[in-house]
This record gives structure tokens, sequence and C-alpha cells, in this order.
């Protein structure tokens, strides 16, 4: 079943950190066969208040597609650029 790591990036703190992360990560989401399905992009607030500063929503087969990815060396390695260089939040869904 697939699954879907939605990060919402709420700040951005560091953007040379965001920016190396960014140029960093794509080659790791190719390696692994990791679909993107929103990067960033615009964003209109429907209910609440959520305001983020750019969505991310990755599909992957299944969990441990997911897991093989984001426990991966290559991603590990550029994972505290991320951490640093933002205020962010990520959840894994299952998809029907």
């Amino acid at each position: 079943m697939a699954v879907y790591f939605v990060l919402d990036i709420e700040k951005v703190i560091d953007p040379q950190k965001i920016g190396e992360y960014s140029q960093r990560s794509g080659p790791t989401r190719e390696q692994y066969g990791v679909k993107t399905v929103v990067l960033g992009g615009a964003s209109e607030t429907i209910e609440g208040n959520w305001q983020p500063q750019g969505a991310v929503i990755l599909e992957f087969e299944d969990e441990a597609h997911f897991k093989r990815w984001y426990t991966s060396p290559e991603y590990q390695e550029i994972l505290p650029l991320r951490l640093q260089g933002t205020t962010s939040r990520a959840i894994l869904i299952q998809g029907v």
C-alpha cells in the first residue's frame, strides 16, 4: 500500500542550509525511486491557521520503501541541513 511523507515547512531559519538540502535531496529521491507529488509551490489556507512556507509530499510504494530512503546513508547525511535550516513537521500517511 502506498504511503505519503508529508513535510510542512513552517519557517526557513537558515536559507543557505535549506538551499544545500534542496540541491542534495533530489538525487536521493531519484536514487531510491521516490515519486515527488508536491515540492513547494503556492498554497492557500482553506480552514484553520495552517501557513506552510513550503509543503512537500513524497509518495512511496510502501512503508518499507520509505524507511529504505529515510534511513539511507545518503539521506541521513543531508537530513541535518533541513532540521537545522527550518522549523518543520513531518508525518507519514498510509494511502488507500
